[in-house]
């Protein structure tokens, strides 16, 4: 994980109390989603005394840290006043922003590369860089027949790489936030930096699969479907679906592809015919899809919420995507700089809350070589 991470988020592990810091909020971010998610994390389920420890204990724990962290960083000890003096200190309130933004900055590449790393690479640099993607072309020369001795001199070639840059663009997320009720004890900052994470989490994932999923939709349809040279198909047949998978292999090198889709999607993958037979503890009836069909291994996508629309979501339960994973990614995903946080005055609002506005670079694109087919159901 550690080269994933930005060289801020390395130079703030700079003693054994920050790097305690952010150790613990990694652990502490594995066990919140392991237990809102359906995939499990390592976390740690004891403390150093090997007493157990709880998630509740835990966010404790981050609290206190990050207040010393503050103190540490701005300079003063928030604990030698009450907290409504103490609230309204600029270099309290600065070194709250700083330090939220930094443990972010921690797991959000790691947390990416967790859920997408079949079809997206990510990469992080630093503020005001940019990526740099070598795009390498998957064709090979053509070998032509010549004479015995002959020397043939025609048709030259020669393959050609391709550049392309990824420059980030922020995006903002603003927020309530009280820091008397902080300072008290009130509310949990670990609890408020989780939610910010998760906020963001879940606008990258969707800008990732909305990238994904319309450079996959743009797949050639010149020949007709299920032809011999097809590489998108409208409606599921286990035939189809090996032809495709043979194609996508045959022109990556060789490389093993898989299949992807929502839980949806991929219950929709049987065996031909209707002779099949499962029992209650296969993992069709476990998991709700076959794990291998035809030595074609499928992997569940996650489904995202869409917060523009109650309870809607935003991968489609109707496609199948067939890819190569161990070849180019299709999806680039660039992370740029360290998060900036701005919060506004204690006294800025009636109500004696600040605003405070994460802002945060990425781009999302489709820059690859690789092959991929679409299966609509």
């Amino acid at each position: 994980m550690t080269n994933r991470l930005p060289k801020s988020v390395i130079s703030f592990c700079r003693d054994e109390e920050s790097l305690s810091l952010f150790e613990n909020f990694v652990d502490f971010w594995n066990h919140y989603r392991s237990e809102t998610g359906t995939k499990k994390y390592p976390y740690a389920t004891t403390d150093r005394n090997g007493n157990p420890i709880s998630f509740a204990q835990k966010e404790d724990a981050i609290g206190k840290l990050i207040l010393k962290e503050v103190s540490k960083l701005s300079g003063i000890d928030v604990t030698s006043m009450p907290p409504e003096r103490m609230a309204t200190h600029p270099m309290v309130s600065w070194a709250i922003g700083n330090i939220e933004t930094q443990l972010i900055d921690a797991v959000l590449p790691q947390t990416i590369i967790d859920g997408t790393s079949a079809f997206c690479e990510v990469r992080t640099v630093g503020w005001g860089e940019t990526a740099i993607f070598d795009i390498r072309s998957r064709d090979l020369f053509p070998v032509t027949k010549s004479g015995k001795l002959g020397m043939r001199e025609a048709e030259l070639h020669k393959g050609f790489e391709r550049q392309v840059t990824v420059n980030p663009e922020a995006h903002m997320v603003s927020t309530y936030v009280s820091l008397l009720r902080v300072l008290a004890g009130q509310e949990s900052l670990g609890v408020f930096v989780t939610k910010c994470l998760r906020s963001i989490e879940t606008e990258m994932y969707k800008d990732i699969y909305n990238a994904f999923a319309a450079g996959m939709s743009a797949l050639e349809t010149n020949p007709a479907s299920g032809s011999a040279t097809a590489l998108k198909v409208t409606g599921y047949s286990m035939e189809s679906m090996m032809q495709l998978a043979a194609r996508v292999q045959a022109f990556s090198g060789g490389a093993k592809p898989i299949l992807l889709g929502t839980k949806v999607a991929l219950s929709k993958v049987v065996p031909s015919g209707s002779s099949y037979r499962y029992d209650i503890e296969s993992p069709f009836v476990r998991l709700g899809y076959v794990r291998e069909i035809a030595g074609l291994e499928t992997l569940e996508i996650p489904q995202v919420a869409n917060w523009e629309t109650p309870f809607g979501t935003i991968i489609n339960d109707n496609y199948l995507w067939i890819i190569a994973p161990s070849t180019d990614k299709i999806v680039k995903c660039v992370i740029g700089g360290t998060m900036m946080s701005n919060t506004s005055d204690v006294y800025a609002n009636a109500n004696l809350v600040q605003t405070s506005t994460l802002t945060k670079f990425w781009k999302i694109g489709v820059h690859t070589s690789a092959v991929g087919a679409l299966i609509t159901l």
